[in-house]
């Protein structure tokens, strides 16, 4: 039963010009942190992910939804949580602050990132395992599938998940593999070209295949000559994605990806605003056949559906720590698989807790186990930091989500 909740505020200051792109430049990666305490001393910790300023806000509204767990199981919490998810966000007072989105969808990620933190460790299991072995219909109680009725009912959900079972068992060989990663830190946009430069040999000799540059410049010229040199680095037989985070106009955006064409980019990620459903689909046809990579900034289920709907998006990059948590993160999931499209999670969290959900994605719902974005930036400050060998993220056998961090692990 849970007994005590702490939530926190932990800041964290990068290194350098680490961290930086089009819009965010001097960024100070945050958590916004919810633990649960039960009476056995297990503590289940959880986090949203912020840039610093207005993190506490998301700390607040956190407390006001945490404090509503306590004295509660989490077994009979998780046994239907998808019920306890949609009456949390659907709050009567903070659903006027969203709804769905911002500070009130963040801090209910934290909160719902806790609960399953918490539920993995009482088990003692790492998350991963945890959630491959659930039945399909355990696993869409954790769900609110409210406002998807239009495309993806509960028997639905079940049924999709169903007809993954047969061939888990060959899927699970991931598990011994490792699941492939991509080095997204070889460029961010403050760095210099000679910096991207050695950072791109670096990232081959690490092992990674794929490998992701910051665009969005003011001058088309420096996002061109960059996205060249990284391709001249790579090579062809290496995935090269660009990350404009959302600094063009649709008439800018469309202008660049036709520039960027013969650098052969895997995908464009957030390349206009995120709201622009239906400019990314005006987008997407007129740059073909450049693909779009999105969700980093998509706040929830509904929008997800739109993109998937419009036929916008060829990746979603859904965000455990920026949706609500966990159980919205597999519900994107599982309406991607139904539209056939990939899921390559933006990792928030520096992939601690993404590790897991991408081998739930790849064995329990039948995604491809293309790759897995790779921040190292805040490994330290993990108490089981992710492992990566050869560009290959190590399967973490912890229990729990990986989440816990050093700071307050002696508090």
């Amino acid at each position: 039963m849970i007994k005590q909740v702490k939530i926190n505020d932990i800041r964290f200051a990068l290194d350098g010009q680490a961290g930086s792109d089009a819009i965010h430049r001097d960024p100070i990666y945050s958590y916004a942190v919810t633990r649960l305490i039960d009476t056995s001393g297990i503590t289940g910790s959880g986090f949203a992910f912020t840039l610093g300023e207005g993190n506490d806000l998301v700390c607040k509204a956190a407390q006001y939804c945490a404090d509503k767990l306590i004295g509660k199981d989490i077994e009979e919490m998780m046994a239907s949580f998808g019920s306890l998810f949609k009456s949390l966000s659907n709050d009567q007072q903070f659903r006027w602050l969203g709804p769905h989105k911002g500070v009130v969808h963040l801090a209910l990620a934290s909160v719902t990132n806790a609960c399953y933190d918490l539920w993995a460790k009482k088990r003692g299991l790492p998350l991963w395992k945890l959630l491959n072995s659930l039945s399909p219909e355990q696993i869409v109680a954790t769900l609110d599938l409210s406002y998807l009725e239009d495309e993806l009912t509960e028997q639905q959900a079940v049924s999709l998940l169903q007809a993954q079972q047969t061939e888990r068992e060959q899927r699970a060989q991931v598990l011994q593999s490792g699941y492939p990663g991509y080095d997204t830190s070889v460029g961010w946009f403050n760095y210099s070209d000679a910096m991207v430069r050695e950072n791109c040999k670096r990232a081959i000799e690490n092992g990674f295949t794929a490998m992701k540059l910051k665009v969005g410049s003011v001058e088309a010229d420096r996002d061109i000559r960059r996205a060249n040199i990284v391709r001249e680095v790579a090579g062809n037989d290496v995935k090269v994605m660009l990350d404009a985070n959302q600094q063009w106009t649709l008439p800018q955006a469309i202008d660049i990806c036709l520039k960027l064409k013969s650098m052969t980019p895997y995908w464009v990620e957030e390349p206009t605003h995120p709201d622009d459903v239906t400019g990314h689909k005006t987008l997407a046809d007129a740059v073909k056949p450049i693909k779009l990579a999105l969700g980093e900034h998509v706040p929830n289920r509904i929008i997800f559906k739109n993109y998937l709907q419009n036929g916008s998006a060829s990746f979603i990059q859904a965000d455990a720590v920026r949706v609500g948590g966990v159980s919205e993160f597999i519900t994107v999931s599982l309406l991607c698989k139904k539209y056939g499209v990939p899921v390559v999670p933006h990792v928030g969290d520096m992939g601690q807790l993404h590790q897991h959900l991408v081998l739930f994605n790849h064995i329990s719902v039948g995604h491809e186990a293309l790759f897995l974005e790779h921040i190292p930036h805040l490994q330290k400050h993990f108490v089981n930091p992710v492992q990566i060998k050869n560009g290959v993220y190590l399967t973490p056998q912890e229990p729990g989500s990986s989440c816990d961090l050093m700071e307050l692990s002696k508090k």
